[in-house]
This record gives C-alpha cells, sequence and structure tokens, in this order.
C-alpha cells in the first residue's frame, strides 16, 4: 500500500505504540482486499460486545487504553455498537454479576480511547446521520447498509479491531464500498405488491440476501411504488445484510444513488406475495407457548415504541411470558420523558437500552429464564437466534403483541 508521510511515522511508531499497532492493522487488512492506499475518515462506529470480547479481548482493550493519553485518544468521532448488559435491568433477565462486571471494564477501557459510549446500532436514526460521499469505518451490518444505501455514505463492514483501528488513525483502507465501481447493482429483484408491515419489509430482505449470497453483490430492487419510510428500509437493509451479507442496495427514487447496472442486465427475480408468505411460514409455530417476545435487533426508532405502547395499552402481558423492547439510549430518555417507557411497563413489559438481544448472552438467559420459544418482527433476530438454541417465529407487531398476552403463538 502506498502510505504518506504520517502514515509512514505512525506504522514506525513515532506516534506512540497505539497507532503503531492501529495501523499495522489496517495495513494487513488493505493488502488482504488490494487496496491501493487509504482514504480519510469522519467517523467510526465499533463493535466491541464483551460477549463478542471475552475476558481475552477485554484484557487487549485495556492493555491499548493504558498508554498514555496523547497516544490512544481517537482522532474522529468514535462510537459504540450496542452493548451486552443494561445495568437497570440485567439482574431481571437472568444475567450474571461477572457479565457485568466484564462489561464495566469494557466501558471503561473504551471511553479512555474517547468513544463516544453511544450503545447503538441505529445511531443514523439518533445521533447524527451521515452524508452521501462520506467515507466512514463502520461496524455493524445494519448500520453499514443503511448508511451506504438509504444516505449514500462509504463503509466497509469493519470488525470491531478495525474499526477501532480507524478511530485512531482517522482513515481506512481504500477498497469495496469506498470505491465508485463497487457500488454499482449486480443483481435486479423487482417486488410486485408492498410489503404490508416491518416483518414483511424483513421477509423482503431476506429473500434478497438470500438470493445474492455475497458481500460483493449489489442488488437493485424495482417496483417500490410507495417511499416506505425509515424503519421499513432499517428492517430491509438489515435482513438483506444478516441473510446475505450484503453491504449496499439500490431502490429507484428511494436511495441515495442512480443504480447503475454492472454487465449485463438479467431477468428480474420476482417477489410478491407467494414469496413473502412462504417467507414467514418458514418460522410458523401457531399454538405453541409462547416465552419471549423481542422487539430489537435492529433497536427501536421512536416511532416503534410508540407503536409496542400503543399495542399494548389496557392490556396484560401472560404471566409465563416476558416481553423486551430494546433501543438505543438516546430514544429510551425520549420514551421515558414521554410516558412510552411507562405504558410498556405498566402491561409488564421489559424496556432495556443500549443492548442488542443476540449480543447480551442470549443462550444464558434462554437457560436462566427456560425460554425456548421466541416471537419477533425482526427478521434479522429470527436468522440468528436459532444458533443460541431458540426456535424463533416471524410476524407483525401487532400479532406479537397479542401473542404476548396469551401467552401462545397465535
Amino acid at each position: 500500500m502506498r502510505l504518506n508521510d504520517e502514515e509512514r511515522a505512525m506504522l514506525a511508531g513515532e506516534l506512540g505504540e497505539v497507532r503503531r499497532w492501529a495501523l499495522a492493522h489496517q495495513v494487513a487488512v488493505g493488502e488482504f482486499f488490494d487496496a491501493a492506499d487509504f482514504v480519510p475518515v469522519s467517523q467510526a462506529h465499533v463493535m466491541a460486545d464483551t460477549e463478542s470480547l471475552g475476558e481475552a479481548g477485554v484484557r487487549f482493550l485495556e492493555q491499548l487504553a493504558a498508554a498514555p493519553q496523547a497516544e490512544r485518544r481517537v482522532r474522529v468521532p468514535t462510537i459504540t455498537d450496542p452493548r451486552g448488559i443494561d445495568f437497570a435491568v440485567y439482574r431481571r433477565l437472568g444475567q450474571s454479576e461477572r457479565m457485568a462486571a466484564l462489561e464495566r471494564r469494557a466501558i471503561d477501557a473504551l471511553r479512555a480511547f474517547g468513544a463516544l459510549m453511544t450503545d447503538t446500532c441505529i445511531n443514523y436514526q439518533t445521533i447524527m446521520a451521515p452524508l452521501r460521499g462520506e467515507h466512514l469505518a463502520y461496524g455493524d451490518t445494519g448500520v453499514v447498509i443503511y448508511s451506504n444505501s438509504v444516505l449514500g455514505a462509504r463503509s466497509n463492514f469493519e470488525g470491531g479491531p478495525s474499526a477501532l483501528a480507524a478511530g485512531l488513525t482517522a482513515r481506512a483502507p481504500r477498497y469495496g464500498y469506498h470505491l465508485d465501481e463497487r457500488r454499482r447493482a449486480t443483481r435486479r429483484f423487482r417486488l410486485s405488491g408492498p410489503p404490508r408491515d416491518l416483518a414483511e419489509w424483513g421477509a423482503v430482505g431476506g429473500i434478497v440476501g438470500e438470493a445474492c449470497g455475497s458481500y460483493w453483490e449489489v442488488p437493485l430492487v424495482e417496483g417500490v411504488e410507495t417511499i416506505p419510510g425509515s424503519d421499513a428500509l432499517k428492517h430491509f437493509g438489515t435482513a438483506a445484510a444478516s441473510f446475505g451479507s450484503v453491504a449496499l442496495f439500490h431502490m429507484p427514487r428511494i436511495t441515495a444513488e442512480d443504480a447503475v447496472v454492472a454487465g449485463p442486465s438479467a431477468e428480474a427475480v420476482q417477489i410478491g406475495r407467494a414469496e413473502i408468505d412462504a417467507f414467514l411460514a418458514r418460522y410458523a409455530a401457531p399454538g405453541d407457548k409462547l416465552d419471549l417476545v423481542v422487539f430489537g435487533a435492529p433497536q427501536l426508532s421512536l416511532f416503534e415504541v410508540e407503536a409496542v405502547a400503543q399495542a399494548l395499552d389496557g392490556r396484560r402481558i401472560h404471566a409465563d411470558t416476558t416481553l423486551l423492547v430494546t433501543t438505543s439510549p438516546e430514544i429510551k430518555h425520549a420514551a421515558d420523558r414521554m410516558g412510552l417507557t411507562q405504558r410498556v411497563e405498566a402491561a409488564g413489559g421489559v424496556v432495556a437500552q443500549g443492548i442488542c438481544f443476540y449480543q447480551s448472552y442470549a443462550r444464558e438467559m434462554a437457560e436462566a429464564n427456560g425460554w425456548t420459544r421466541l416471537m419477533t418482527n425482526s427478521a434479522k433476530l429470527v436468522n440468528i437466534i436459532g444458533g443460541y438454541g431458540y426456535r424463533p417465529t416471524l410476524a407483525s407487531l401487532g400479532r406479537c403483541v397479542d401473542s404476548a398476552v396469551a401467552g401462545r403463538v397465535l
């Protein structure tokens, strides 16, 4: 890779051991992907949940954070993905003191770098949405696909160490979705009817993702006649990223960039009512005892929290069922102020801030609480959570709430 004078100085250790590690890590990543040089970035988003880090990962962060302040402080705004613990509710969810202690150590280390503890995967809905053409080093796949597609920013999927390194160096290797040629559409899909709710938007994302099945495929989704809205595109994108590692999609007249199709234009894959219904049927379990309803993955917007509160007003969740809402700290604060949190809790629900369910020791929570059957309106979550021992059902928000009240899958 071509390095400028500052980058050579960092690699030589002239700006401290932490930045030397950071640039060396980025050079290794860049050379793997044949990057010619680096591109300046304006933000970094670090995935560093303690379930993934473990004791060894937290110790690694602590060792870096022990460097002198001038050598360890990030150079661009660096924000965090959801944590594994909400200290206000972790005991109620069956999480342990050991988990909480490890979480506190990771938070202390990240703060020492100057990271802003946003603890969210919906920063584009809550913090400062990036602009078209802005180069970023974002980690969470849902954050990346939304920022690339809806907003027209430019980021690859950055692993936790790579995103932290980008915060420390203010640059990222120039490959993949930083390049114009990688942003052209490679696959065509046509939607023949509008999805009816967020779960169905997620189902369409899952269908597109499975058909693509590659980080380098860029789907063009035609036939979307009505502007879906931020939450719908959020659920579509997180599902496409989860089911197919997709990092960028185009919807004519809706997403930020004109969709140029690379190579011959193949016939579009049709997605209609039959395909959506078949996707949902894969997760059907009518009549099953319901242990847990999760609204999250991605975290909820303020409008989604309000929708849950409205659906629960005047009702009571079944004694054998837990209903969990996860959102960002900013949205939680707003929901508290507006009385939405209180309405969810009055029905017996739990509203947690700054966490994502599958990054929060989901298997251990299942064992502690006896949870097996899980219901959600997140297609991303149903794709992931089976690996933690759950049997998931995908349904609309309204049907999830009705089932939580009934104590069984409706």
